[in-house]
């Protein structure tokens, strides 16, 4: 199997509107809350009494980002009775959260030793 280098990825420059759209969709992923709900959704569907014991915050806390992501298009919502159960929009936003991650994971394992 032959791998493109990544700077063929996207052979166009992007536009004004996709560097703004990014650029929203990056903060919205800034906040440490959204990052961690949306990571607990990379698992599959939930409700928002487990998401809020996955990342620790209040219930209106969590149900306020998760609104903000809604209204973003990152989750999706259906109801189940009277509970609405969050899952994550689309493959590509949960590749985003992972990578995200792994930066992260990547950048902490490079921190020198103290003694």
């Amino acid at each position: 199997m032959h791998l493109s280098p990544a700077h063929h990825a996207h052979p166009h420059t992007p536009g004004e509107e996709q560097v703004a759209l990014a650029a929203e969709l990056l903060a919205l992923l800034g906040d440490r809350t959204r990052l961690t709900l949306l990571h607990a959704l990379t698992s599959g569907e939930a409700d928002v009494t487990t998401l809020t014991e996955a990342c620790g915050a209040a219930r209106p806390a969590v149900s306020q980002h998760l609104a903000r992501l809604r209204l973003a298009g990152l989750v999706a919502t259906r109801k189940e009775g009277r509970r609405v159960i969050y899952s994550l929009h689309d493959g590509h936003l949960r590749r985003l959260v992972a990578e995200a991650l792994n930066v992260a994971d990547h950048r902490l394992g490079d921190r020198p030793l103290h003694d």
